[in-house]
């Protein structure tokens, strides 16, 4: 009997970091749900509460810019408390403000933007992650696990499918009461199932860190001196805002550019968020197996032929559709391997810190593209400048990984590097 214990608990042991991925990674799915129920409403609460063009894009930006911004604190309070604590409180603080909108912030603008700010707290979850997915599984594998974890991000393909749907047959209330109810029930499951990782240690105050620790800098001063996290920053910027931008203002940009109608220019765009979704994985467990930089070097080369080739405004037929599938696949790919990199460079006690702030400037650069194209076309009458930007902004970022990236990975790889650390 005692044998059999020793192997069904060890069996036990190895496939929990499987269970810790799949239910961080619902999570993570189930909460960018709960933070893009503004977006599909957009066009509805123009028209209820006749907002302007420039209110209705406030109201659908505040709890991005707020998820984003949100994440570097929540990076941090991971570091300390471990994703088994913040994983149930951060579902459970985007309850109120999800059922604040559904039943009592749909009547003004100042409500929308009030529950909006509030509901930005679920566009945190990221920073959670990240790191508790990468605490579970050796360095080998992380790439892998982080880019799974990385689909999570089709939570807002949910929302856009099921929101205004749910509005029309259950009235403007339903979609939120769901999602509460969602979020409640994960809430309680993660409290249930998710489990510190073997061995974990909390970033603890600097006093009683190492002397070799930088003296009197709390975690997230120490993740700002990192030359990794302003690097991944950047790298996450182009990669991940990328795909923030052009799925947020692709049915626009497919509509004024091609002059499809608003069904079709959607579907374009749901096939756009499913590619990039799928390739979050992957670019993760190319990490794995060749190494980030060469992942990431392909990325922005591919990224760059392709916005030079869509600045032309080719036939959508072939050509388009081609270009912007391709540049799908990159983004998530791109995406998938940036965190590789940070899960392979940054400190175990200091993942948090750094997934917030990277994941901040990921969030926060998908909102400058959209504003770019609309200026662009607004006075050019045509996209071919803001896409040959995309391409020049491609062609730096491959030219700061192959220098100054490829500088911090040969300098954590070298004996010392590792021997510091």
């Amino acid at each position: 009997m005692k044998s059999n214990d020793v192997r069904t608990d060890a069996s036990g042991r190895a496939r929990r970091p499987a269970l810790m991925l799949a239910v961080a990674t619902t999570g993570f799915t189930v909460n960018f749900w709960a933070w893009a129920l503004l977006s599909p409403l957009g066009p509805q609460f123009k028209r209820t509460l006749s907002l302007s063009a420039s209110q209705q894009a406030l109201l659908v930006a505040v709890p991005v810019v707020i998820g984003s911004l949100g994440r570097i604190p929540v990076g941090a309070l991971t570091d300390r408390l471990g994703g088994r604590v913040t994983f149930p409180l951060v579902s459970a603080a985007a309850v109120p403000p999800v059922l604040f909108v559904g039943l009592a912030g749909q009547r003004s603008l100042a409500a929308l933007l009030a529950g909006g700010l509030c509901l930005g707290v679920a566009g945190t979850i990221f920073a959670v992650g990240v790191p508790f997915v990468t605490s579970w599984f050796p360095p080998e594998r992380r790439g892998l696990a982080v880019g799974v974890f990385g689909i999570g991000m089709g939570g807002t393909a949910i929302s856009a499918l099921t929101t205004v749907g749910l509005t029309q047959a259950g009235g403007p209330a339903a979609p939120f009461l769901l999602t509460a109810g969602v979020l409640t029930c994960y809430a309680v499951v993660a409290c249930l199932v998710l489990r510190h990782p073997p061995g974990r240690t909390a970033r603890t105050p600097m006093r009683a860190r190492p002397s070799s620790a930088p003296s009197g800098s709390s975690g997230m001063a120490a993740a700002l001196r990192l030359p990794i996290t302003w690097q991944a920053s950047v790298l996450y910027a182009v990669a991940f805002g990328g795909y923030v931008a052009f799925s947020v203002y692709l049915p626009v940009y497919l509509q004024t550019a091609y002059g499809l109608e608003q069904a079709d220019a959607a579907r374009r765009m749901a096939g756009f968020v499913l590619v990039a979704v799928l390739a979050r994985p992957l670019g993760g467990w190319l990490s794995d197996r060749s190494g980030p930089l060469p992942v990431l070097v392909t990325v922005f080369a591919v990224l760059a032929v392709c916005a030079t080739t869509q600045a032309f405004t080719p036939s959508l037929a072939l050509t388009g559709t081609v270009a912007f599938l391709t540049m799908a696949a990159a983004f998530g790919t791109g995406s998938g391997a940036t965190f590789a990199l940070v899960t392979l460079v940054a400190p175990a006690d200091l993942v948090g810190s750094i997934t917030g702030l990277v994941g901040a400037a990921g969030g926060l650069g998908g909102f400058v593209p959209p504003l770019v194209m609309g200026l662009d076309y607004g006075r050019l009458g045509s996209y071919g400048l803001s896409l040959a930007l995309l391409a020049v902004a491609s062609l730096v970022t491959l030219l700061l990984t192959v220098t100054t990236v490829r500088s911090t990975v040969r300098r954590h790889s070298s004996p010392a590097g590792c021997q510091a650390r």
